[in-house]
């Protein structure tokens, strides 16, 4: 069984993958030198008031067995830099991104940039290796609303399609599909909040790109039909919260995420992206995603909270057809111990096209959502999503689905594959939290199906010990190999 962790200075954090064939309920024991043992039923534990660069031993059993053990160690205290000293101030009015970006190019690799308690108006901030950003106890650092803040534009992703975009609040690493990460090592922590500027910077940036794209627009004609809204094409241009691209070893731990312009968190071409006792807001955005993992690898998230204007967690890696051709999926992803109350829950897809495999969810409870966990792609998308396991966990409900949205572009020459999924011991309540209305609704609280070509039904799908309310129903269209092992229970 893999063990991991973390560290600052003075706390070490540990997460571990849910044991094959564990009860449910399972109690775990872990233990640090000199630190009194941890009991806890969750997967994950952290150890404060450490001594800072010690050697430590941590041993993890449950049921009187050892399940691993890990030497772990913390790091080096860092220098603080003060961002009032080199200019910032917290008065919520002042515009302070030169100042914050000359504390952030002057941070070394054993130093930190400080947010002291204020709240911190800002444009874009680009941000580097081997450093770190915290943000103390009432630290606000506030996005501006007005786009010539987060220009000039930099290459980015979105909904699967590369393309010049707005500037994130927080930047980091330069965009390149064919190659490895070019930025690595980057904590983001502290008690404070990162706020965006929501949807007004949003409407604002629409409405600049809608009047510079104004003659392609109407030349799409009825084409138009094929995109999500006449918001659709413009508002691609968006910046995100924190951009992490093509980023390597980067922990964002603590913090109040809120109101970026899109989505808050989104990593593409990254990997071991971290993210833990977080709080995700941006309830009234548009496309206000909370943790988007693109094209990456081995990134973590647990122990944190959505009330999101879009899906809390959208797992993606590219849209037709640069999608197919670019080809890097998105693989090995956890999210473990997150509660989502409001938003439409975890997605997978719909730009799925590089293909999607061994996601592990557990210990979730997204019973406040509209989709619970969704597993989504147009008929043209190709790629695949497959090896998705949910355990010990309450959904509202559980789709793999085709959607008819976002579906512009040229398509594959085949529908994508949805297969091997796994449900154990889930709830699904039937009920669904409305979007908009934020009132529960009754829902099929399982709801699969395939596309209508041979071969690529939504196929090996297990529910094994699962409970579903006694009003809900269970669709099934275009499946094959589908087991239902499931009591009807309050």
């Amino acid at each position: 069984m893999q063990i991991f962790y973390a560290a600052t200075a003075h706390t070490l954090t540990f997460w571990w993958d849910q044991p094959e064939n564990s009860p449910a309920g399972l109690v775990y024991t872990a233990c640090l030198d000199g630190q009194a043992p941890k009991e806890s039923d969750r997967t994950h534990c952290a150890f404060t008031g450490l001594d800072a660069a010690a050697a430590y031993h941590f041993t993890l059993s449950a049921v009187g067995r050892t399940l691993g053990a890990l030497d772990a160690a913390t790091a080096a205290a860092r220098e603080p830099l003060n961002a009032a000293d080199f200019g910032a101030v917290g008065d919520g009015k002042t515009l302070n991104t030169a100042a914050l970006q000359r504390a952030i190019d002057a941070c070394g690799k054993e130093q930190e940039v400080v947010l002291p308690a204020g709240v911190y108006r800002t444009g874009a901030l680009k941000m580097h290796s081997d450093m770190a950003l915290r943000l103390e106890k009432d630290a606000v650092l506030l996005g501006t609303e007005d786009p010539a803040d987060y220009l000039p534009k930099i290459r980015s992703r979105f909904e699967g399609t590369e393309q010049e975009c707005y500037q994130s609040l927080l930047n980091l690493g330069e965009l390149n599909h064919a190659a490895g990460p070019n930025c690595r090592n980057v904590l983001i922590y502290g008690e404070g909040t990162i706020c965006g500027g929501g949807q007004p910077l949003a409407l604002n940036i629409i409405d600049a790109e809608q009047r510079r794209l104004r003659a392609y627009i109407e030349s799409l004609g009825d084409k138009i039909k094929e995109y999500e809204n006449d918001h659709t094409i413009a508002g691609r241009a968006r910046g995100r919260l924190i951009n992490l691209s093509n980023c390597e070893n980067v922990r964002i731990t603590g913090l109040t995420l809120e109101n970026g312009a899109s989505w808050n968190v989104h990593m593409v071409y990254s990997k071991n992206i971290v993210t833990d006792h977080c709080v995700f807001r941006s309830e009234g955005v548009w496309n206000g995603d909370g943790w988007d993992p693109d094209s990456s690898e081995d990134c973590t998230l647990f122990a944190s909270q959505f009330h999101t204007g879009d899906d809390s967690v959208a797992i993606k890696s590219g849209k037709n057809p640069e999608g197919n051709r670019i080809a890097r999926p998105t693989r090995n992803i956890r999210v473990f111990d997150c509660q989502s109350e409001y938003g439409l829950g975890v997605a997978i897809g719909s730009e799925m096209s590089g293909g999607v495999e061994n996601v592990k969810i557990w210990h979730c409870d997204l019973a406040h959502s509209l989709y619970g966990v969704q597993i989504k792609g147009t008929k043209k998308r190709g790629g695949y999503v497959k090896n998705i396991s949910v355990r010990d966990s309450v959904l509202s409900r559980f789709l793999a689905c085709a959607v008819l949205y976002n579906d512009d572009g040229e398509g594959s020459d085949v529908p994508p594959v949805f297969s091997d999924f796994t449900c154990e011991r889930v709830r699904l309540t039937g009920w669904a939290r409305d979007y908009w209305e934020k009132e529960d609704h009754p829902v099929a609280g399982i709801d699969l199906s395939g596309f209508d070509v041979p071969g690529y039904e939504a196929a090996h799908m297990r529910f094994i010990q699962c409970a579903l309310n006694p009003d809900a129903s269970i669709h099934l269209k275009h499946c094959r190999d589908i087991t239902l092992d499931i009591e009807k229970t309050e």
